[in-house]
């Protein structure tokens, strides 16, 4: 099945709006087997959506769309596809009462009756309710085409994929398509493809992938098959050759992040952590505290940008910070036990560096010490980042959780 992406939204041609609706559905949708050909963005104007439709229909057997399923005059994309394919709009009491439900629960926000166009959908098609929101999504198919419409807030349009669109699609085939996505940190993503690329190449069923993520790489192995168990016989040794070739490599398979798996192995360990941060100015703290159940495991974390503040709130003695350097393995180290005593801890992770444009005169700029302690020992990794200044933050805080979930797998924290 080949499919175009359509994101609707003028919001998203200006630049106010940053469209992760289309990577995150690409995203699902390979999983799915389905081959992403096109991704197209049109504003919230009737004609140039009806022209986009019309391209994307003679090219595509499956369109998803988002955005312009809700209330107001400018979501305009069900009248259009609607029109498009020759159905008529027709009401469903049943999404008219939870929207009015919806808002005598929401109190702060007020009931319009235009809330009630997001109750009327295309004849004959599929609702999604949605659960996340208000406007219910839906899918048809016309004509060997299948339709389907997905809310554009990312909140509310990767859940209803996974929960209403994702079944949808899988019944549209009598084979079962089942993926795993093996996660890699600490190898790029040219060096794990060229471990792998004559495989892959030969590879027809199961496949393997490879993809670039933010300072990480992803393996997708696919199979298909007449039953998931079938699927999962032939996807699994891909699984395990991938795992034993690359080693400690792998962080994990079928995890959303590294720090989602150290909390996973934190709650299962028993144990808390804390941070002490410079120059990621509590990214490593937030990364970790906008996931779910961080609170169980977690104590907290200092920011502590300058000398003074390292001295004070983490006990760090002020003569090594001015003979080391706040920049230094050191520096770090200290950090990493300041932050583990004051919180009362069992582990600490700590960062300091130069995320530029500036260096210090000893230093070049993406320089960075991470830095993890425990009761009996502290190990510090020493990195050179690069130096965009959001990219050296983003790996400083990568490389945090990459030691702390390698201290909790038992692997060598400092290998490289």
């Amino acid at each position: 099945m080949n499919c175009e992406i359509l994101c609707v939204g003028t919001e998203l041609l200006l630049g106010n709006t940053v469209n992760t609706d289309a990577a995150d559905l690409s995203d699902l949708l390979s999983g799915l087997g389905v081959n992403v050909f096109w991704h197209t963005v049109v504003g919230d104007n009737p004609g140039r959506l009806a022209e986009a439709v019309a391209i994307a229909r003679s090219r595509a057997d499956l369109i998803v769309t988002t955005g312009g399923l809700g209330p107001t005059y400018d979501d305009l994309t069900k009248n259009v596809l609607a029109e498009a394919f020759g159905r008529k709009l027709e009401f469903h009491p049943e999404e008219a009462a939870f929207l009015k439900a919806w808002f005598a629960r929401n109190t702060s926000v007020r009931y319009t009756d235009n809330n009630l166009q997001q109750a009327y959908l295309p004849e004959g098609c599929t609702v999604f309710h949605n659960d996340w929101g208000t406007a219910p999504g839906c899918a048809f198919a016309e004509d060997g085409v299948h339709v389907i419409m997905l809310p554009g807030p990312p909140n509310e349009c990767v859940p209803m994929f996974k929960a209403c669109a994702a079944p949808y699609l899988r019944s549209l085939s009598d084979e079962v398509i089942l993926s795993h996505q093996i996660r890699v940190f600490g190898i790029g993503e040219s060096a794990v493809e060229a471990i792998f690329r004559e495989q892959m190449e030969r590879m027809a069923n199961p496949t393997l992938a490879t993809y670039a993520k933010f300072g990480e790489v992803m393996l997708r192995a696919t199979a298909k098959a007449k039953t998931e168990a079938e699927a999962e016989a032939m996807c699994r040794p891909v699984v395990e050759q991938v795992c034993r070739t690359l080693g400690s490599k792998v962080y994990g398979v079928d995890v959303d992040s590294l720090e989602a798996l150290a909390l996973s192995l934190l709650k299962e360990k028993g144990l808390t952590f804390a941070t002490a941060e410079s120059l990621t100015g509590g990214l490593i703290g937030q990364r970790f505290t906008a996931l779910p159940g961080a609170s169980a495991v977690y104590k907290g974390g200092a920011v502590t940008y300058c000398n003074e503040v390292k001295a004070a709130m983490l006990g760090i003695d002020r003569d090594m910070i001015e003979e080391k350097g706040a920049v230094s393995y050191e520096t770090a180290a200290a950090m990493a036990r300041g932050a583990r005593i004051a919180a009362h801890a069992d582990l600490a992770l700590s960062a300091t560096g130069l995320a530029g444009p500036d260096g210090d005169g000893v230093h070049p700029v993406g320089t960075v010490f991470v830095g993890l302690a425990d009761g009996e020992n502290v190990w510090v990794r020493q990195l050179m980042l690069g130096t965009r200044r959001a990219r050296v933050r983003q790996l400083a805080a990568n490389n945090a959780f990459d030691m702390l979930r390698r201290y909790l797998q038992g692997l060598p924290i400092l290998e490289d």
